[in-house]
């Protein structure tokens, strides 16, 4: 693979914008260095780049363990049994670690012995697509680039950002609670770090061109071990420039270019996506002008529905959904309800008011969540809920109800059904209750959402038809298989939003031949509603089917759904 002088023009152009003329020169050879040496090892799979096919499953590599077997051998073993309806596995940093469960990387090019090896990463790229991190904003404090920092040589010791304890930061959006700068001591003394995530997880200065060339050598690594999606974590936060918010700044975005640049130049069928748990219109900064990501996280998504869902009322979620532009051409959303982190709310912020907010903070701890903080100008304020998605839906404001099942389920359901590709957290394919032990003993919030299941156990589980794991997993790969069928849910088919009252979410799709419609209808109240089937203004009723309950829809005037009932009515099945 050689990269021609159109290709190394569009590098230079990303690299002018963050750095001198001078350095881009060096630079750019040093990147056409890399690429070529990684360049037998970058095999490419010609496909289409997603489908209607494509579903996401997040998990740790070590969320279902066997006594017996490595952890990423046993995820893959209970993958092709239970999960061959699933097409790309994102498995949650796998590298050696010291915090954050795993996002606070040691060794960006080893696999964690505690999880397996490479060959367990490699036999699972055999049969799924994978989702790697590339956690490029902070590595962890006891990396060997931290030591080198400490002695003062060799690579890493200068990869870090050192501040005055004078600098005015008070402008810098932070995500924690934490001290931004935490001290660290040299062999020159103490000095101050730039952290943002906190005192083990230590910023890297990308002014400094070398650490954008270690991280260029970790993304061709990733691409030489077969991933397919990379992951770009805390992206937001790359460029530091004290005085400003220390946010989005044009120099990080200008990285993800670069980044998206070298995806196309090496394999089109790479996907780039970004990591930003940041308000809507800032979160869809990242698709550039279809320059950066291929996907970005569909963030405001979580809280909205459970909002929506436990007050019974489409209005806030109608609302949002109004207001999202189609995804351009060449890009996607990345649609999810639940991950190893907590439920974001400055994805809220802008669609519902300060008292709504409080309503569903005060209700999910009634439900036993917690609630995480950050640090802001004006002091802290709620920064996400902890809580399993599951029993995030056990009841409505009103309280606690017999409903917690179907709730779920159709959360779900309106996940797999909008523009976007879905993505599933593996705790809520197996409905998995709060982990309160867990978080006791760590003493970590998120934990509460990060339970370890036995296999054994969870196999007896899976097998009890009374559980709620067997109803909620054997619905949802029902829905997923149905799912997988139809043209009209391919991630960019067309999307219209329907008015059709306010305890009804509907929403249209079609396909690009536009011979496949689907009207995709939800209930999010616990009482029986009935849509008039002249608001939909299907042409020979007859000729409708809903697919998830197989049957057509008869004669009638009207379309009843029962609570929490979802129905997805098509013109071809």
């Amino acid at each position: 693979m050689q990269i021609s002088n159109q290709e190394k023009s569009k590098i230079k152009q990303h690299l002018d914008y963050c750095y001198s003329a001078e350095k881009s020169e060096k630079l750019i050879q040093e990147i056409t260095d890399l690429v070529e040496s990684y360049a037998a090892k970058l095999e490419s799979k010609p496909s289409p780049i997603w489908s209607e096919k494509d579903i996401t499953m997040i998990t740790y590599g070590n969320s279902i363990s066997k006594s017996d077997k490595a952890p990423l051998n046993t995820l893959h073993q209970f993958a092709k049994k239970y999960l061959n309806t699933i097409s790309c596995i994102h498995i949650l940093p796998h590298f050696p670690y010291s915090s954050d469960e795993g996002f606070s990387v040691i060794d960006y090019y080893k696999i964690n012995d505690e999880l397996g090896s490479w060959s367990d990463i490699e036999a699972l790229g055999q049969d799924f697509d994978l989702m790697v991190d590339m956690v490029i904003n902070h590595t962890s404090r006891k990396s060997r680039w931290i030591e080198n920092f400490q002695k003062g040589r060799g690579v890493g010791h200068d990869y870090f950002i050192v501040e005055s304890s004078d600098s005015d930061l008070s402008k810098t959006v932070r995500p924690r609670n934490t001290p931004l700068l935490t001290p660290i001591e040299t062999h020159e003394g103490e000095k101050l770090l730039w952290a943002t995530f906190g005192p083990d997880q230590i910023d890297l200065d990308f002014k400094n061109p070398k650490v954008l060339l270690q991280f260029i050598d970790i993304f061709l690594f990733y691409l030489s071990k077969g991933y397919k999606v990379l992951r770009l974590d805390a992206i937001a936060f790359l460029w530091k420039t004290p005085g400003t918010s220390c946010i989005h700044l044009a120099q990080a975005h200008e990285i993800v270019k670069l980044f998206r640049t070298l995806c196309d130049i090496i394999d089109e069928n790479r996907i780039l996506i970004t990591e930003t748990n940041v308000p809507n219109r800032e979160n869809l900064s990242y698709f550039g002008n279809r320059n950066e990501a291929h996907m970005v996280y569909n963030f405001s998504l979580p809280p909205l529905m459970v909002y929506s869902l436990l007050k019974g009322d489409c209005t806030r979620l109608k609302a949002w959904m109004m207001s999202m532009p189609p995804s351009p051409q060449g890009c996607a959303y990345f649609n999810f309800l639940a991950s190893h982190d907590g439920i974001g709310l400055r994805p809220l912020e802008g669609l519902i008011d300060e008292t709504e907010t409080e309503l569903l903070l005060d209700t999910m701890k009634s439900f036993g969540g917690e609630i995480s903080y950050r640090q802001t100008e004006k002091g802290e304020k709620p920064y996400e809920i902890n809580i399993s998605f599951f029993d995030a839906l056990k009841g409505t404001f009103e309280g606690l109800d017999e409903y917690q099942i179907q709730r779920f389920i159709c959360a779900q359901t309106i996940m797999m059904s909008i523009e976007g590709v879905p993505a599933f957290y593996i705790h809520s394919l197996l409905a998995t209750p709060n982990d309160r032990e867990h978080f006791e003993k760590s003493n970590v919030k998120r934990d509460i959402n990060r339970a370890r299941l036995d296999l054994n156990k969870l196999e007896t589980e899976l097998g009890d038809q009374n559980s709620n794991r067997h109803q909620v997993f054997t619905e949802l790969i029902r829905l997923i298989i149905i799912r997988k069928k139809q043209e009209a849910f391919h991630p960019n088919a067309t999307q219209f939003t329907l008015q059709v009252g306010t305890s009804i979410f509907g929403f249209w799709r079609q396909n690009q031949s536009r011979d496949q419609s689907i009207f995709s209808l939800h209930n999010l109240s616990n009482q029986n509603q009935s849509l008039r089937v002249s608001n939909l203004n299907l042409v020979e009723q007859d000729a409708w089917h809903d697919l998830i309950l197989d049957q057509g829809l008869g004669g009638g005037d009207t379309i009843e759904l029962k609570p929490y009932q979802s129905m997805w009515i098509t013109n071809k099945w």
